[in-house]
C-alpha cells in the first residue's frame, strides 16, 4: 500500500478554499500521541510552531537616503549605538548586542530597533572623511522608521533548536547572556520553546529551507539559510531569517538589557511546517517530554564545560531539577506564552487565508557541525606587501593575476597601451606607454604597476 503524500501546493488550495485543517505544534503532540503519524497525515495540512527570546545575533539593514551636501558616512550612531558603515554612503548595519557608549549595558542596538518600531524619534549622527562627490564631514538630526528608505531586520542566527541548561558551582554570582547564575548551584536557566520551537519540529529539514514564508516579528518573512553556527549533527540547527521592519509590531520585538552582561533583542518567529507526508506528521508530533538538553557548569570558563546531566524540557519546565542530589529551581529566559501566541496568530493566519505556504527553492543543511575558532600565533609574514618587479624596458606592468577586466584603464589611456577586443578581454602593449601614470591612478584593484 504506496505511502499518503500531500503538496504544498494542494495544501494552499485548501487555504484557499477554506478547507484547511491548521493545528499550533503544542496540539499536533496531542493528535500524534491519539492517532499515530498515519492517522494524523490526513487530519491535518499544517502545523505551527513559535519561539519568543534573546536572539543575540540579529540587526537591521538601513538606508538613510541621502543628505544635503551628500556624504559618505564611515561611523554612524543611533542613540550613541554605533551601525557599521563599511557598505555604502548611507547604509548601514546595527547589532542587537552593540552598546551605547553613553548608557553602557542599560541600551543598546536591540533597544534602538524597538524604539523605532514605536515610532519614537531617534537621534542620528554621522562622520565621514570627504570625497569630491560627498564633501560632508559631520551630520547630526532625528529621524524616525517612517523617514528610512529601507529597514530589515536580517537576523544571522536565529530559532536556535535546543539551548544547553546553565548553572554556576562556584562561590560566586556570575552573569552571563543565560542570565544571573546564583552561586552553588542556586538556580539554573535554560531558553528555548520546547515543543513550539520551529526546528525541534523539522529537525532533519524536509519541509522547510530556503525561501520558507513565516512570521518574523509578526508579518510575514522568510528564511533565507541556514543560520551562523548550524550544527544539525549535534542537534543545534539555526535559521537566517530576514523581514521588513517597517511591517513588524512591537509586541514581538523587544529590546532587552542583561545585568551586567550587555544588550540583545527578544525576538518572535513563527514557522509553518506543513504536513506533506507521516514522517513530517511523526517530527511535529514531538513534546517536552520527548525534548532532550544538556545541563552545564558555566563556572568553567570554557567551552569544554562539564556535562552535569541530560534533561528533558518537561522537567525544566516543571521549575525544578534534580543535580547531584538536591533540587534546583529552573527558570526560562525566553517566553511560552507569547510562543504560544505567535504560534496561535500564525494558526489563524493560515485558516482564515490570509497566509499561504511557499515551497523551499533549497533544502537547509541537515548534517555537518561547527566547530571552534583555530587559534594560531600569527607569522606576520601574509602582512608585508611583496614587491612587483617590472621587466626591464617596460615603463609599466600589469599583474594578471589581479586584473579583474573591467576596463576602467582603456577609457583613460590616451597613448593606446590597453585595448578591450570583442570578447571584453582587456589587452596591453606596455611599449605604448607615455609614463603619464594615469592608469595606476584609476586601477580599481591595484594591478597596474608604473616604473618611479
Amino acid at each position: 500500500m504506496s505511502r499518503y503524500e500531500k503538496t504544498v501546493q494542494e495544501i494552499n488550495e485548501r487555504i484557499e478554499d477554506g478547507s484547511v485543517m491548521v493545528v499550533t505544534a503544542a496540539e499536533m503532540s496531542d493528535l500524534v500521541a491519539e492517532l499515530g503519524p498515519k492517522g494524523a497525515v490526513h487530519e491535518v495540512d499544517v502545523v505551527t510552531t513559535g519561539t519568543f527570546g534573546a536572539m543575540c545575533s540579529s540587526g537591521m539593514w538601513m538606508n538613510f537616503g541621502h543628505s544635503e551636501p551628500p556624504m559618505k558616512m564611515s561611523k554612524v550612531w543611533l542613540n550613541d549605538v554605533e551601525a557599521y558603515a563599511g557598505v555604502a554612503a548611507v547604509d548601514a548595519y546595527l547589532g542587537a548586542t552593540q552598546l551605547s557608549e553613553s548608557r553602557g549595558m542599560a541600551y543598546g542596538g536591540g533597544h534602538v530597533i524597538e524604539d523605532l518600531l514605536k515610532g519614537k524619534a531617534i537621534q542620528l549622527r554621522a562622520e565621514a572623511y570627504g570625497t569630491d562627490c560627498y564633501p560632508r564631514r559631520e551630520l547630526s538630526t532625528e529621524i524616525t522608521l517612517d523617514d528610512l528608505n529601507q529597514a530589515v531586520l536580517s537576523n544571522p542566527r536565529n530559532c536556535y533548536e535546543r539551548y544547553g541548561v546553565a548553572t554556576n558551582s562556584t562561590e560566586k554570582t556570575l552573569y552571563t547572556y543565560m542570565g544571573k547564575l546564583l552561586p552553588e548551584m542556586g538556580n539554573a536557566t535554560f531558553s528555548g520553546a520546547g515543543e513550539l520551537s520551529p526546528i525541534i519540529n523539522d529537525p532533519s529539514y524536509r519541509a522547510i529551507g530556503i525561501g520558507t514564508r513565516i512570521l518574523l516579528g509578526g508579518t510575514e518573512s522568510y528564511i533565507i539559510g541556514n543560520g551562523t553556527q548550524h550544527s544539525p549533527d549535534g542537534g543545534f540547527g539555526t535559521l537566517m531569517v530576514q523581514g521588513d521592519l517597517k511591517k513588524m509590531s512591537p509586541e514581538f520585538i523587544r529590546g532587552i538589557s542583561l545585568t551586567n552582561y550587555g544588550t540583545s533583542l527578544f525576538v518572535g518567529v513563527g514557522v509553518p511546517i506543513p504536513i506533506l507526508n507521516e514522517d513530517i506528521a511523526k517530527s511535529t508530533g514531538v513534546s517536552d517530554v520527548d525534548i532532550v538538553t544538556n545541563v552545564f557548569d558555566y563556572g568553567v570558563p570554557s567551552r569544554n564545560r562539564p556535562l552535569l546531566k541530560r534533561v528533558t524540557y518537561e522537567e525544566l519546565k516543571s521549575g525544578c531539577i534534580e543535580l547531584n542530589g538536591r533540587d534546583v529551581k529552573t527558570s526560562p529566559i525566553s517566553s511560552f506564552r507569547m510562543a504560544s501566541r505567535i504560534a496561535s496568530l500564525l494558526k489563524r493566519q493560515i485558516a482564515t487565508g490570509r497566509f499561504f505556504l511557499t515551497e523551499p527553492a533549497q533544502k537547509l543543511c541537515a548534517h555537518g557541525s561547527a566547530k571552534s575558532m583555530g587559534q594560531r600565533e600569527p607569522n606576520g609574514s601574509e602582512s608585508i606587501p611583496s614587491v612587483v618587479h617590472i621587466p626591464e624596458g617596460q615603463s609599466v606592468y600589469r599583474d594578471e593575476e589581479a586584473c579583474i577586466q573591467c576596463g576602467l584603464c582603456v577609457a583613460y589611456c590616451e597613448a593606446g597601451v590597453f585595448r578591450r577586443d570583442t570578447e571584453w578581454r582587456v589587452n596591453y602593449d606596455p611599449t605604448l606607454c607615455q609614463e603619464c601614470g594615469v592608469c595606476g591612478d584609476v586601477c580599481p584593484h591595484g594591478a597596474i604597476h608604473l616604473r618611479s
